[in-house]
C-alpha cells in the first residue's frame, strides 16, 4: 500500500509546503478580508439572532436530497498515493459495527489489521484507535460531553467570540440526525488543528480559560457519536487558512487498523489570486481528501467547502455524526420531544415526594438539568459575558443565577488553609428555596473558573430533613477538578471544602428551619444561638424591654402550666399558634382540676422556658421580617440601578463602534 500522509494523534511531524495549485471556491465563498472584517463588525450584534435561526431553518433541511441515500459502500480500503478520485460519491457514510456506545468498545483487530505507513516520522507512541472508547467513557453523561465542546467556544471569548450554536442538522448521506456546536471565535490554523485532533496538546495558557489537558474534544466527541468532522477559519498576521479534519472511530473500526489516524486538508487563501491553495502537497491532498470524502457525511470537494459559507470571517464548526444509541435503539439525544431542546431520552426520574409536592419538584430546575441541556446550559457558567450568547435550536439559552431561587440568604465567608497557609478566600451563598418546604431539593452548586462541576451536590444525609431546602453557591478555583469536569479530585482540601459545607448546612438549617415552618430536632446550645442570632439580626432596645416584659409574664403562670410536648420532630407547625397548642398540650398531659393543686416539675419548667423562647423568636421573626421586606426593597432598586446602567453600557458600545467605523472610513 502506498504511503499516506495522515496525522497521526502522537506526531506533530508534518510538512507544510505551499503548492501553488489553485482551488476554485463556490461563488462568494471567501471574501475580501478587510471588507468583511467591516461587515460583520457592523453586523454581528443585529442579526445575529435572525442568522441563527436562518442557520437552524436551512439545517433542518436536506438540501442534499439529490444524494442517494440506500445502498452499499464500494471499495472500503484505504485508497492508494494515486488514487485522484477527489469527488469519490459514498452512497452512505457507514455506521460503526454497534451503535451502543457501551458495547462500541470490543474493536477487535485481528490478524488482518493494516498498518499505515506515515511520512517523516520518526519518533512517536503507537495509540491504538480503541483508546478513543475507553478515553471516552470518563463522560458517563452526554451533557457533560457537550459541556466540554461549549467550554471550547467559550474560552474563545477572549478572542472575539460571540456565539455559539448548539443544533441539530441532517447527514446528507442518509438523513440520520448529526449533531451541531459552530463558534465564531479565533478559529484554529493547520498547526493548532493537528493539536486539537492529538492527545495532551493544549495552547491555553490564560488562568481564565477553562480547558487545560487537550483532551476534551477527543472524549467529548467520541462520547456522543462515533465519528467527527471539524471545519476551522483562521485569520492570522495577514494568512487566512481553513482546515478540514476527520476524526472517525467507524473508518478505524471498519479498516481494522492498529494506530489512531486523522486524515486531514488545509487550504490558504491567496488574496492576489482570490483563490484557495492547497497546503502539503498535492499527493498527500488528494488521499486525505479521498479519506474524508469516504467517510463523512459529505460526498465531494465542494461540499466540504460550501460548510465554510457560514462560517464568516474566523470561527469552528463541529459536526457529529452515526450519534450513540440506546439499549431499546433510540438515539442517546432526544430532538423530538422538545423542538426547542435537547433532552437525554428516557432519564425523567420520578420524585419520591407526597402527591401534592411531586409536580412542583419535577418542574423545578433542580429537577430538570437531569434531562434538559437548555435548562443545564442556563447554569452551566456562573457569569456570561453581555456580548455573547448561546443558541440551543435557534433560541437564546438566558443565563440563570441559581442565587436569585433562594430567600433567607446569607454570605459565610470561608477561608480554606494547608499547613497554616490560607489557600483562597470563598464567599458562599447559602438560603433556602423560594418554594421550601414543598420543593424538597438541596445541595450545593460549585463551580470552578466560573463553570458548573458539581450541581446540586448534597453534602450530608437529608433523612432526617435537617438541612432539607438548604442551596449554596460557590466558586472553588482552590480544587482541582476530574479531566471530565464532572466532579472534582478528591485531595485533602477538597474534603475540607465537603465538610466545612456541612457545618453550613446544619448552621444555616438550625438558625432558619422555624422560618419556613420546621422545627428543629438538634437545638443550638444556648450560647451559640445568641452568638448566631447576633450575627444575623439587629434588636433595638425596645424590642428588648419587651421580651423582658414578656418573660416577666410568662413566669408568673408557670406553676399553672405542665409539660408533655410530644409532637412529631421536624413537622411543620405554625409558629403563629404555637403557643396556643403547647398550653392545650400542657393541660392534656398534666390533668389540671380546680381542686387539685399542680406542682410543677423540673421539665414543666424547661418545657416554660422552651415557651417563653418561643415567644420571644416570634418577636425577632416580625422584626427580621420587616427588615427583609427592606431588603426586597433595596434589592429592587438595586437591579433596576444595574438595569440602566447595561443600557448606558450598551450605548456607549454602540457609539464607540459608530466612532471607529467612522474612523476606518476616514482613512
Amino acid at each position: 500500500m502506498g504511503s499516506v500522509e495522515i496525522i497521526d494523534l502522537s506526531s506533530d511531524d508534518e510538512s507544510e509546503k505551499i503548492i501553488p495549485t489553485a482551488v476554485k471556491p463556490e461563488p462568494n465563498l471567501v471574501l475580501d478580508v478587510n471588507q468583511e472584517k467591516l461587515t460583520r463588525k457592523c453586523q454581528m450584534g443585529n442579526h445575529n439572532g435572525s442568522r441563527i435561526r436562518s442557520i437552524r431553518q436551512d439545517s433542518e433541511k436536506n438540501i442534499y436530497s439529490d444524494s442517494p441515500r440506500t445502498g452499499q459502500v464500494a471499495n472500503q480500503g484505504l485508497p492508494s498515493a494515486d488514487d485522484s478520485d477527489i469527488s469519490y460519491a459514498s452512497p452512505i457514510c457507514a455506521g460503526p459495527v454497534t451503535r451502543q456506545f457501551w458495547k462500541a468498545g470490543n474493536y477487535n483487530d485481528g490478524p488482518t489489521s493494516k498498518n499505515v505507513t506515515i511520512q517523516n516520522v520518526k519518533n512517536y507512541l503507537h495509540v491504538h484507535p480503541m483508546f478513543l472508547h475507553s478515553n471516552a467513557t470518563s463522560h458517563k453523561w452526554a451533557f457533560g460531553a457537550i459541556a466540554e465542546l461549549l467550554d471550547n467556544a467559550v474560552d474563545e471569548i477572549q478572542n472575539g467570540a460571540t456565539f455559539v450554536i448548539v443544533d441539530k442538522i441532517l447527514n446528507p448521506k442518509d438523513g440520520s440526525p448529526a449533531l451541531l456546536i459552530q463558534d465564531d471565535g479565533g478559529g484554529m490554523d493547520p498547526e493548532a488543528m493537528r493539536h486539537c485532533m492529538s492527545f495532551g496538546f493544549s495552547d491555553k495558557k490564560s488562568k481564565q480559560a477553562i480547558g487545560q489537558y487537550g483532551n476534551g474534544f477527543k472524549t467529548s466527541t467520541m462520547r456522543l457519536g462515533a465519528d467527527v468532522i471539524v471545519f476551522s477559519r483562521h485569520f492570522s498576521n495577514g494568512i487566512l487558512t481553513q482546515s478540514v479534519g476527520l476524526l472517525s472511530y467507524t473508518f478505524l473500526v471498519q479498516q481494522k487498523l492498529d494506530r489512531i489516524v486523522v486524515p486531514m486538508v488545509n487550504y490558504v487563501f491567496n488574496s492576489s489570486t482570490g483563490s484557495l491553495e492547497i497546503l502539503n502537497g498535492k499527493e498527500h491532498f488528494v488521499t486525505n481528501l479521498s479519506l474524508i470524502l469516504r467517510w463523512s457525511p459529505y460526498s465531494s470537494e465542494e461540499e466540504l467547502l460550501v460548510q465554510f459559507n457560514d462560517v464568516g470571517y474566523h470561527g469552528t464548526k463541529v459536526i457529529i455524526y452515526n450519534l450513540w444509541v440506546n439499549d431499546d435503539g433510540n438515539l442517546e439525544l432526544d430532538f423530538d420531544t422538545d423542538p426547542e431542546d435537547i433532552r437525554i431520552a428516557g432519564d425523567v426520574r420520578k420524585i419520591d415526594t407526597i402527591p401534592a409536592w411531586r409536580e412542583a419538584n419535577e418542574k423545578h430546575i433542580a429537577h430538570r438539568f437531569h434531562f434538559s441541556l437548555r435548562v443545564y446550559m442556563s447554569i452551566l457558567y456562573l457569569k456570561i459575558p453581555d456580548n455573547f450568547q448561546m443558541f440551543l435550536r435557534g433560541i437564546v439559552v438566558h443565563p440563570h443565577n441559581i442565587a436569585n431561587d433562594l430567600k433567607y440568604t446569607e454570605f459565610i465567608l470561608y477561608k480554606p488553609q494547608v499547613g497554616g497557609t490560607v489557600e483562597a478566600t470563598v464567599v458562599t451563598t447559602v438560603g433556602f428555596l423560594k418554594e421550601a418546604p414543598r420543593v424538597i431539593m438541596h445541595g450545593f452548586n460549585v463551580y470552578h473558573k466560573n463553570r458548573l462541576i458539581l450541581p446540586f451536590w448534597q453534602v450530608v444525609n437529608y433523612l432526617d430533613n435537617r438541612g432539607r431546602g438548604v442551596v449554596g453557591i460557590l466558586q472553588a478555583d482552590f480544587v482541582e477538578p476530574t479531566h471530565n469536569k464532572q466532579d472534582f479530585e478528591k485531595t485533602s482540601l477538597f474534603q475540607k471544602l465537603e465538610a466545612r459545607l456541612k457545618e453550613m448546612t446544619w448552621e444555616y438549617w438550625d438558625l432558619h428551619c422555624r422560618l419556613i415552618g420546621y422545627r428543629e430536632k438538634y437545638p443550638l446550645p444556648k450560647v451559640k444561638q445568641a452568638e448566631l442570632n447576633r450575627s444575623s439580626y439587629s434588636i433595638d432596645a425596645k424590642a428588648a424591654n419587651e421580651n423582658a416584659e414578656l418573660r416577666k409574664r410568662t413566669n408568673r403562670s408557670k406553676s399553672e402550666q405542665g409539660s408533655n410536648n410530644k409532637r412529631k420532630i421536624y413537622e411543620p407547625i405554625n409558629l403563629q399558634n404555637s403557643k396556643k397548642h403547647a398550653k392545650e398540650e400542657n393541660v392534656k398531659g398534666v390533668g389540671l382540676s380546680q381542686n387539685k393543686q399542680v406542682i410543677p416539675s423540673s421539665d414543666q419548667v424547661l418545657d416554660q422556658e422552651t415557651l417563653t423562647l418561643m415567644e420571644e423568636n416570634q418577636n425577632l421573626r416580625a422584626k427580621c421580617l420587616e427588615s427583609e421586606k427592606i431588603q426586597e426593597l433595596l434589592n429592587l432598586k438595586v437591579a433596576n440601578l444595574r438595569s440602566k446602567i447595561e443600557e448606558a453600557k450598551g450605548q456607549h458600545n454602540l457609539l464607540l463602534a459608530e466612532v471607529q467605523l467612522l474612523h476606518v472610513k476616514d482613512e
